[in-house]
């Protein structure tokens, strides 16, 4: 047999390059990070309720909903949940805004629907003086995957011009069964929960 012969035939240059390369990228494929999963605060559109009816002479009610506080730990666009104790941030889930936004634009969003209002702050109406101005605070807002999520909202109704005042407390315990979607399921209906509290608010200080 010839030095040159074998029982296996050569694989000629080009058919090993062909076959690194299919072997790297088999190689990335499994190695790739998983995708980021994005959530919202805000009502699909097709679940939320028809908005309050105006008839021709009537004003839209003018509010300012202000960007809500929310304690320092949860202030980022990840997903922050309860874990053995301790608290565990979720990288790959994540809100499509930073949360004191999230929570602002689900707000207004709800209370422009109850009300049949404007939200000069959403619609960036710097030269209209809105009629009432709400401001939002997150005492608590927690949740255990599987189990149960917690929210506390403190808000105040401020009427323009003369002040007059309305202040109250939302407090929520939902189930949240499931994954993130859960958690993200009962969040949204303390969310709704607070709106109602908050256009309650507004309507006992109309003229």
């Amino acid at each position: 047999m010839s030095p040159t012969s074998s029982r296996y035939p050569r694989l000629s240059r080009l058919s090993r390059l062909s076959l690194l390369i299919a072997t790297c990228a088999a190689l990335a494929a499994g190695c790739a990070s998983p995708d980021t999963r994005y959530y919202s605060l805000s009502q699909d559109a097709s679940t939320t309720a028809t908005p309050a009816a105006l008839t021709p002479t009537q004003q839209p009610v003018w509010i300012e909903v202000a960007p809500v506080k929310v304690p320092e730990a949860l202030n980022r666009t990840q997903l922050v949940v309860n874990d053995k104790g301790g608290v565990r941030v979720l990288d790959l889930d994540r809100w499509t805004a930073p949360l004191p936004d999230e929570l602002r634009d689900a707000l207004s969003q709800q209370l422009q629907l109850a009300l049949g209002a404007v939200d000069t702050y959403q619609q960036g109406l710097s030269d209209v003086q809105p009629v009432y101005r709400i401001t939002t605070e997150v005492v608590r807002l927690d949740a255990a995957l599987g189990q149960q999520a917690n929210a506390t909202l403190a808000w105040t109704v401020r009427r323009l011009p003369d002040g007059k005042l309305v202040a109250g407390r939302t407090q929520a315990e939902l189930g949240a069964p499931g994954d993130v979607e859960g958690v993200v399921a009962a969040y949204r209906q303390a969310v709704a929960a607070a709106a109602g509290e908050i256009a309650a608010g507004v309507r006992s200080i109309a003229p």
